[in-house]
């Protein structure tokens, strides 16, 4: 088959509405930065439900956001308070993706040193959001804890220094597609795992393992991106892997940011399963699990955002 296609995975979860011509440009190739240090993690937060309260002044909202992205990067920071960061961080820059008619409003508020990550996650987002729209139901998918980071790091070097592919793109595929591991479920289209795989393609490059894990699926995507010609044409083999121009725009972005700061892939890391319905996001937490489509309004009053 000419691609390993993704279906509704971690996309429609991703999804948002809108573009903006405030944007960096698709960015130069980083597989070759350093990887982040493994260090010790603290306890997870306990699980949440629902979703952070923003301010409504949408100035006041990407003020806050500053406010949480630096203290993602601050030195010391205790693990509530990064859980808490990475929450509203995460919903700040959904809010801010779905109205470019902020932009000239709040771009300004974002100081220097940060806009070049701004921009990246807000164009990222925009990406995927035009890929897919909001859904009545909610669906089959069971929503567990991911693989601790240091875990996922391992494999991603593994991955890298087995087939040259870059461990920040692999990262952020992962990313992308499942939240690194918080999505279980099968996509309309019939992929599996942790990287999306379907199956008639994993039993090319999973090399006999298990789609389902976490390792062999990340090693599996590796060997898919060198035989499809990383190594050459980056963005053409991210294209093979999911057919659309957006989704390779947003890899390319995710995979950026991932590679040059270390607190940016703790904070992804962090973040929640949310879900474009259409009565709007929908957080599906930690213990949420369907064997079969939900509608979204059924839901939601037992799970109020």
């Amino acid at each position: 088959m000419g691609s390993n296609r993704v279906g509704i995975a971690f996309v429609i979860a991703f999804a948002l509405a809108g573009c903006s011509p405030q944007v960096a440009p698709p960015p130069g190739d980083t597989s070759a930065a350093a990887p982040p240090p493994i260090r010790p993690q603290a306890a997870p937060a306990p699980p949440v439900t629902g979703q952070p309260v923003l301010a409504a002044d949408p100035v006041e909202v990407v003020v806050d956001l500053v406010a949480d992205e630096l203290t993602l990067r601050a030195a010391g920071a205790s693990e509530p308070a990064l859980a808490a960061a990475a929450r509203r961080q995460q919903k700040a820059y959904r809010v801010l993706a779905r109205h470019p008619e902020w932009d000239a409003l709040v771009r300004p508020r974002v100081p220097g040193p940060l806009l070049d990550a701004y921009d990246r996650n807000i164009d990222a987002r925009r990406q995927l959001g035009a890929m897919g729209r909001g859904k009545a139901t909610l669906p089959a998918w069971r929503i567990s804890p991911p693989p601790p980071a240091e875990e996922l790091l391992r494999y991603y070097r593994d991955a890298e220094a087995a087939t040259g592919v870059g461990w920040n793109y692999l990262a952020a595929i992962n990313f992308v597609e499942t939240a690194f591991g918080r999505i279980s479920g099968v996509s309309t289209a019939g992929a599996q795992g942790p990287m999306q795989f379907l199956p008639s393609t994993f039993a090319t490059y999973g090399a006999g393992t298990d789609i389902w894990s976490p390792h062999d699926s990340i090693m599996a995507a590796g060997r898919f991106l060198a035989a499809h010609g990383f190594a050459r044409d980056r963005d053409q083999a991210i294209y093979r892997y999911n057919n659309s121009r957006r989704y390779v725009r947003a890899i390319n972005q995710y995979a950026h940011l991932i590679g040059a700061d270390p607190a940016v892939f703790a904070g992804y890391h962090r973040w929640e399963v949310y879900y474009n319905s259409t009565a709007g996001d929908v957080v599906l937490p930690a213990g949420y699990e369907s064997t079969s489509p939900m509608p979204v309004e059924e839901y939601l009053k037992s799970h109020p955002q």
